[in-house]
């Protein structure tokens, strides 16, 4: 799968490396580094057989307790000035962070146009030809229109944003969703395949079923969003451009019925609230730079639509065009581009805002929850004092419990883990990256990965995403952090990391010529998706944690859907209770009938 032109592949992990040949790439949302050759392995900063940049003297990730300041002193080695010699922030010249491999962050698609992207092919130039030409065009497409509306068919142009599309529509000060019929119940009335043709046909002995399989709404040229996918006991729930479904997850069936916004899903909680609760955020308005600020929390199980209310900017530059949402608990935190508004789950109630500090210098860049919520800063922007901040937050009062502060150049791209806390940095000037374990409730660094290899998790890689967590294809215990190697073609492998020291603790290769990406850990433990292929279909593994750690087979998808589900390049897959659930993450505007969901079971 492919990248657009000049845009960095997804994030990874490992010792920071050089660049690949050909030029510096541009930041990326959670790129995967590429790593050394093999052969050239490196220790991180805190590797006591090699001091890093951060400890000239002594093992220790930054600090060096018998002299002042954790980035040492100038006239010595230290972070700005380390010595010319292996370490994660000044590795030997090799190759580098960002990986070639084509490859998809909630992936992007390679044979289809970008959501956001035209929906038709530009045409040829000189083919508006001359006046009689266009007075031809006119007249055929006069009797083109006069025939659709003869067989029932209405005409709507849909411009490059919605602002052309929904030119008719009123303003409304505070739009709220509303309840409608599904596009696609999954019951053969709607304007999808179920009921047309049989998906399990030819099903081999073995093989899981295709439980039930949802084509996406129709969208407009701009295209949509389809962000989060949640499992809440019987029900699998669905965003799609304006619309909220609910299924049976062993039928299809219609749960509740579908929530239609107002305008365009733009953000979405990634989980859901320990009451089975989630937040949509929608745009305010039709024109293609409305806000996205509208909430609304959704309860899972029955449908029922709880608070809603529009979210404002605090400050002249804090724009919303996107928002990121994180829940921590009874908090909710909306992250826009340099604040963060925190609100109370239960009623919506303002708890504090994240706001620029140190007069001005320092502003909130992204957020991460699920056990903490974390903050990144970015401080002193075009300055000599630049550089990124990590910090712990009280999720009920926003004060902040550490501080982590990262040398200049050094951005804190993702992070991977928020319990334990795993971050990404990269740096693009010196074209590395670091990955690095902090020790649990402190800005101390426990450990950082060593790798001779490269690693592709598969990040968002939209410039307007402040999110620093979802990516999906990297996961943590207690013991052990889980990534998947980049390799060009073919089969990879999963490398477990010690939390504790930063080195392999070992591997495991795909049982196919395929890509495996791990999951989650389960019972001890870790459950991985293998890819399909265009000809053959994916599949879901168990790894153990300990003992062997060859792959077995948990759900082998049918091969007859193989296409279908080698064709969800924009995709969130999840695994629950013996069921394999695979959706789109964005719809393009393009013409024919999308994918929205599948789900196979036995």
């Amino acid at each position: 799968m492919t990248q657009p032109p000049n845009q960095p592949p997804h994030g990874g992990f490992g010792a920071p490396q050089d660049p690949p040949p050909g030029g510096a790439p541009q930041p990326p949302a959670g790129p995967p580094p590429q790593g050394p050759p093999p052969g050239q392995p490196q220790p991180g900063y805190g590797y006591p057989q090699a001091p890093g940049p951060y400890a000239p003297q002594q093992p220790g990730p930054y600090g060096q307790p018998q002299q002042p300041g954790p980035y040492g002193q100038p006239q010595q080695a230290g972070p700005y000035n380390p010595p010319q010699q292996p370490g994660p922030y000044n590795p030997p010249q090799q190759p580098g962070p960002y990986a070639t491999q084509p490859q998809h962050g909630y992936a992007q698609a390679p044979t289809q146009p970008q959501f956001g992207g035209p929906g038709m092919p530009p045409a040829p130039a000189g083919s508006g030809g001359g006046p009689g030409k266009r007075k031809l065009i006119v007249i055929v497409a006069a009797a083109v229109a006069a025939l659709l509306v003869a067989g029932g068919v209405t005409l709507a142009v849909v411009g490059g944003d919605d602002g052309d599309e929904k030119k008719s529509v009123a303003k409304e000060k505070d739009p709220k969703p509303t309840e409608s019929a599904p596009v696609n119940p999954g019951d053969g009335s709607g304007d999808g395949k179920e009921g047309k043709e049989d998906l399990n046909e030819g099903r081999k002995p073995g093989e899981a079923k295709v439980l039930w399989y949802k084509e996406a709404p129709k969208v407009p040229g701009s295209g949509g969003d389809a962000p989060g996918m949640w499992i809440e006991g019987d029900i699998a729930v669905k965003a799609a451009y304006k619309e909220l479904s609910a299924y049976d997850v062993k039928t299809g069936k219609v749960a509740w019925p579908t929530i239609t916004f107002p305008q365009k899903i733009c953000a979405a909680t990634q989980q859901a609230s320990d009451k089975g609760k989630i937040v949509i955020a929608f745009k305010g308005g039709v024109k293609s730079d409305a806000k996205c600020n509208q909430l609304q929390v959704i309860d899972l199980k029955t449908g029922a639509k709880g608070w809603g209310k529009p979210v404002k900017e605090e400050g002249l530059f804090d724009f919303s065009m996107q928002s990121s949402l994180a829940f921590v608990g009874d908090t909710l935190m909306v992250g826009r581009d340099q604040s963060g508004t925190a609100l109370r789950m239960s009623d919506g109630k303002q708890l504090f805002l994240a706001k620029k500090k140190d007069e001005g210098s320092c502003f909130p860049a992204g957020f991460a929850g699920g056990k903490k919520l974390l903050m990144k800063l970015s401080c002193g922007a075009s300055t000599p004092t630049e550089h990124d901040e990590l910090q712990q937050l009280d999720p009920k009062t926003g004060k902040a419990l550490w501080t982590k502060k990262f040398p200049k150049g050094w951005k804190v791209n993702k992070v991977y883990s928020v319990s334990p806390t795993v971050v990404y940095l990269t740096n693009e000037d010196k074209k590395k990256w670091n990955i690095s374990v902090l020790k649990e409730g402190s800005d101390e660094t426990r450990s950082e990965v060593i790798s001779k290899d490269g690693f592709a998790p598969e990040c968002g890689s939209s410039i307007l995403d402040r999110g620093l967590d979802g990516c999906m294809g990297v996961t943590a215990d207690d013991s052990y952090l889980y990534l998947p190697t980049d390799e060009k073609s073919g089969a990879n492998q999963i490398v477990a990391f010690s939390l504790a020291t930063g080195k392999e603790a070992w591997r495991t290769k795909s049982p196919v010529d395929e890509k495996m990406l791990p999951l989650k850990v389960e019972d001890g433990a870790l459950v991985a998706y293998v890819s399909p292929a265009y000809t053959s279909a994916g599949r879901v593994v168990s790894i153990a944690a300990s003992g062997s750690h060859t792959p077995k087979t948990l759900l082998q998808n049918p091969s007859g859907t193989s296409k279908i589900e080698s064709g969800f390049y924009s995709k969130d897959v999840d695994y629950v209770d013996g069921r394999f659930y695979i959706s789109t993450t964005s719809i393009t505007g393009s013409t024919g009938q999308q994918k929205l969901m599948l789900a196979y079971g036995k």
